[in-house]
């Protein structure tokens, strides 16, 4: 045991009282005299022993000895002090003026508010007698108006009256100091005794720790030294530890580099999870040789992150190339057949899908441990992408040589397509548009497998993410309304045979989940489950987004396809376009089930090109039906049956869904647009103010009939086309409308979508047919178009006809054009096809109108004749017993018109043209003959005859009854009968 330490001595009076001396910041020297020179030269009582020639007053006279105590104490009085009482009466005196002084200022500081008003009265004095300027902040004498205000230049007495201002102001400061010296001094006296006190507690301070030391040594000594071996011994059992945790930690690094290039990535996880947690516990605090372990860590940590993302994207992304080349030697082992539809059918065997959960699963939990699912799945979704497009770009240029090889309908090329099949397709895009469209189909099709596949793949990754992430619900709550899990098509897997492997990846997860949680350096609380259920929402979210971007990157590819194509898809066959728009369609669906969200991008794509088809082919209809109208002859023909079995369609109601089956009109079987057919007739030509005059021919008129408007191979013809029961005459430019019609609800039915746009046309068509019908017809304008001499009747009744059966057939045209559209979007196109409506009706009422307007001017016509005519009945040797030539001229004309009318136009249309011919024919004949001079009996006969033969005439017209006679077609001519010749005329 080391020996004690000496005692030490304790300090004496004088030592303290040296130490007093030496330590007091406010020490006296030798003497008692202070060292302050404002006590020096302010304190009223200086010690004796410092010198007094400098002091206001003398010092002090020694004090006398007191005399000795009386024998008796009973037997003092006043006057045994009387000596002593004189000695100190002078500074008694001195010292009770002084203490009275003390009183007043001490009742002056106490009094603030008087003290304050003291103050300020002296300060307010002392401004009174000095002016403000030199008391302002920013007083300076080097400015010069401040230099001209203090000191003014011619002022003699400047001097003295400064002299004067300071005089005043020292002498208010010397009065301020004064008033406030005795706090001043007693504040001094104060800080003296305080002084004193200090130097005392030092001493006593010092004797205890001296004492304190003593006991220390005598008492606790061996204690203390036991107290410091444990200490020794324990610290060499942590340096044993730590030896230990150096030689583990040695061992752990250097096989971590081993399970690092052995690519063991759970064995170093665990490797690395040990290692860290050592290092978040602080075992290795300290130790210098491991200041780098925390970046070896990282870097091995980083390793196997690659590792496991090389292994995962290499298990996830599907083997291109196999699957490629498969798909593309059946395309072209299929390329020579064909294409009777299109097959895209792909199916990943369960085995194939257990293989893939097997590869997947040690991979996703390795990297759930590390965090990193996320951010692989997002590499793992750049990388689907970059695959997808390589094996699309690989499919196009391998195909495309096979399928340019192969013959291209002629029918189906276009002049643009033919253009870049010559140019020798020096790019891709040259040989799409080179394609026909059964080759590019064929493409598509190819495409599709090869997407599919890919995207199959991919959805069975998200299946097996989300199957594994469903499996830590033994650590957290299933999150079954969590929106990232229900979006999407999700199908669980076969729970038979599969509990072990559930079992294993719920209590990996678990062991992993602890690890990754003590790897952070976190508790298992509610922050840790926050984000779990965090790496969780994000991990679904990926695995979700991987499979919409290889959607949007497939739609984006098919975009493009459709897009190089473009020009030519409008102008296809609508069979041809049909068949690229259904398997773009099957297309869409698939990917939207496999991804979950739909393409916008690409349906808008196959949208726009959907209606270029509907314009283009809605323009070429357009233009065809113009080039029709002009060339037309207004001629009837013959009706194939091909047209009534499109008549038929159209009125049923069990109408087919997926468009119209007709017969198809080929090249061999096509409508004329050259057709004319001439019949005997009665031909009118206006001559530019409104009237018509009639070219006659002779009773055998030429009947030359060119039967060229429908021409190939019908099995039946007909001269009327049937609807609603009623047979209607047909011109060439009729059928061919018809078959437009029939071709536009085709449109209508196999693109429904398109069905809004389909109606508009629709009603575009039938506007510029009517309107052009008026023109061509009414208005005379097919003599200057299709070289027609005259518009005859037979013309009108014709177009009329044509009118009346498109007016027929537009409310089952609209039943059927209306079956896709919306019930919101069906009031507008209504009332468009209302308007259409009704202006065929009116249409075909002026066509009427116009048949009675020639019959009025023939008859005004023949009416202007007729005095010439009545000037030979006065003759006296007219025997003639027949009606004049006036008579026989209008039943003529009127009979003639009633044969043509009743061949073509309706029974109810006749009746109707006929019921204001003859009301006509009685006001204007009745009109004229009651003016007529009749003066013979010559002339009376032939009037009467004439009138009785006219009579007869009207009688035969299929007139509506309009009177309340009886007789047929009774009017004005028989009430002139009867009364100018008192004779009736009977009904047959």
């Amino acid at each position: 045991m080391a020996s004690r330490p000496p005692l030490r001595t304790v300090s004496t009076v004088s030592t303290a009282s040296s130490s007093y001396s030496t330590d007091s910041p406010t020490a006296a020297p030798p003497g008692g005299v202070p060292q302050s020179i404002t006590a020096l030269l302010n304190n009223p009582l200086p010690s004796a022993a410092s010198s007094s020639y400098w002091l206001p007053w003398p010092p002090p006279a020694p004090l006398p000895d007191a005399p000795p105590p009386p024998s008796n104490p009973c037997e003092v009085s006043r006057a045994d002090f009387a000596p002593y009482l004189a000695t100190i009466a002078d500074p008694f005196a001195r010292f009770a003026d002084i203490r009275l002084h003390a009183s007043a200022e001490l009742a002056a500081s106490d009094d603030d508010s008087r003290g304050a008003r003291v103050v300020s009265s002296g300060l307010a004095a002392c401004l009174r007698e000095v002016p403000a300027l030199f008391f302002k902040e920013d007083f300076a004498l080097e400015e010069g108006a401040t230099f001209e205000s203090a000191c003014p230049l011619g002022d003699d007495n400047l001097q003295e009256r400064l002299g004067q201002h300071l005089d005043v102001v020292e002498a208010h400061l010397v009065r301020e100091i004064a008033r406030r010296s005795e706090s001043f001094y007693e504040a001094q006296g104060r800080l003296r005794g305080l002084d004193g006190e200090i130097v005392a507690a030092v001493g006593r301070i010092r004797e205890l720790r001296e004492v304190v030391r003593v006991l220390t040594g005598d008492l606790v000594g061996d204690a203390q030294q036991v107290q410091e071996l444990n200490a020794t011994r324990g610290n060499l059992v942590a340096l044993q530890e730590k030896l230990t945790i150096i030689l583990y930690v040695s061992q752990a690094l250097t096989a971590l580099k081993l399970l690092v290039l052995a690519a063991d990535c759970a064995g170093a996880l665990d490797v690395i999870d040990d290692l860290q947690n050592l290092l978040d516990t602080d075992e290795l605090a300290g130790l210098y040789c491991f200041r780098h372990i925390r970046d070896q860590l990282g870097t091995s940590l980083d390793s196997v992150n690659s590792i496991l993302s090389a292994e995962f994207v290499r298990a996830a992304v599907p083997d291109g190339k196999t699957v490629d080349a498969m798909i593309l030697s059946n395309v072209k082992r299929r390329s020579s057949m064909p294409l009777n539809g299109t097959e895209h059918e792909v199916i990943i065997d369960e085995e194939e899908s257990f293989i893939l959960r097997d590869r997947l699963l040690p991979l996703i939990i390795c990297l759930l441990r590390t965090e990193k699912v996320p951010a692989v799945l997002r590499i793992y979704r750049d990388t689907l992408i970059t695959v997808m497009k390589a094996s699309i770009k690989a499919t196009v240029a391998e195909l495309l040589p096979t399928l340019i090889s192969r013959p291209i309908d002629s029918d189906s090329v276009t002049g643009d397509r033919a253009a870049d099949s010559d140019a020798g397709g020096q790019s891709l895009a040259n040989k799409l548009r080179s394609l026909s469209s059964e080759g590019f189909v064929q493409l598509l099709s190819a495409i599709f497998r090869i997407v599919q596949v890919h995207l199959l793949q991919a959805a069975e990754v998200k299946r097996i993410v989300e199957w594994i992430m469903r499996n830590l619900e033994g650590n957290i709550s299933a999150d079954a309304t969590n929106p990232v899990v229900q979006h999407g098509s999700s199908v669980d897997f076969p729970q038979e045979n599969d509990y072990g492997v559930a079992s294993r990846v719920s209590n990996t997860v678990t062991r992993s989940t602890t690890k990754l949680t003590v790897f952070q350096g976190k508790t298992t609380d509610m922050s840790s489950i926050n984000s779990i259920k965090n790496v969780r929402a994000d991990v679904l979210r990926e695995s979700t987004e991987a499979v919409f971007a290889a959607c949007d990157a497939a739609h984006g590819r098919w975009a493009k396809l459709l897009g190089v194509r473009a020009a030519l898809h409008p102008k296809l066959r609508l069979q041809e376009f049909l068949i690229i728009y259904n398997i773009t369609e099957e297309f869409i669906a698939a990917t939207e089930k496999i991804g979950g969200r739909l393409g916008y991008n690409i349906r808008g794509i196959l949208q726009q090109q959907s209606k270029q088809f509907v314009d283009y082919q809605h323009n070429v209809r357009m233009t065809k039906i113009k080039a029709v109208l002009d060339q037309e002859t207004w001629v009837g023909v013959d009706v194939p049956e091909e047209f009534q079995a499109i008549v038929l369609s159209l009125s049923s109601t069990d109408f087919p869904v997926n468009g119209m089956e007709m017969p198809s009109i080929d090249n061999n079987s096509k409508l004329s647009e050259e057709g004319v057919s001439t019949s005997p007739e009665t031909a009118y030509s206006d001559n530019g103010n409104g009237t018509s005059t009639t070219n006659h021919e002779n009773s055998a008129e030429s009947t030359s009939q060119t039967e060229n408007s429908v021409v190939g191979h019908v099995r039946s013809i007909s001269q009327t086309i049937v609807h609603g029961g009623v047979g209607y005459h047909m011109v060439n430019c009729g059928l061919i409308l018809l078959k437009m019609l029939s071709e536009y609800v085709d449109i209508s039915k196999c693109l429904p979508s398109l069905s809004f746009e389909v109606v508009q046309r629709v009603v575009e068509i039938l506007k510029l047919f009517n309107t052009r019908t008026c023109q061509l017809v009414l208005g005379a304008g097919a003599m200057q178009v299709s070289g027609l001499k005259s518009i005859t009747s037979k013309h009108l009744a014709l177009a009329s006809q044509i009118i009346s059966f498109i007016y027929s057939l537009i409310p089952d045209i609209r039943r059927v054009l209306f079956l896709k559209i919306p019930e919101a979007r069906k009031q507008l196109l209504m009332s468009e096809l209302d308007r259409v409506t009704q202006d065929y009706k009116i249409h075909r009422d002026e066509i009427h109108t116009k048949l009675i307007q020639i019959m009025r001017e023939r008859l005004l016509a023949n009416l202007r004749k007729l005095p010439q005519i009545m000037e030979s009945w006065n003759g006296p040797d007219d025997n003639d017993l027949q009606p004049s030539l006036f008579a026989k001229a209008v039943t003529k004309e009127v009979t003639y018109l009633h044969r043509i009318l009743s061949q073509i136009l309706l029974e109810v249309d006749v009746q109707a043209i006929f019921r204001q011919v003859v009301q006509i024919f009685h006001s204007h004949i009745t009109e004229a003959f009651s003016k007529l001079e009749v003066n013979t009996p010559q002339a009376k006969n032939r009037l009467c005859r004439d009138v009785q033969h006219i009579l007869v005439c009207i009688r035969k017209l299929p007139a509506q009854n309009f009177s309340a006679e009886t007789i047929r077609n009774y009017g004005l001519l028989d009430e002139f009968l009867a009364e100018k010749f008192g004779t009736k005329l009977t009904s047959d």
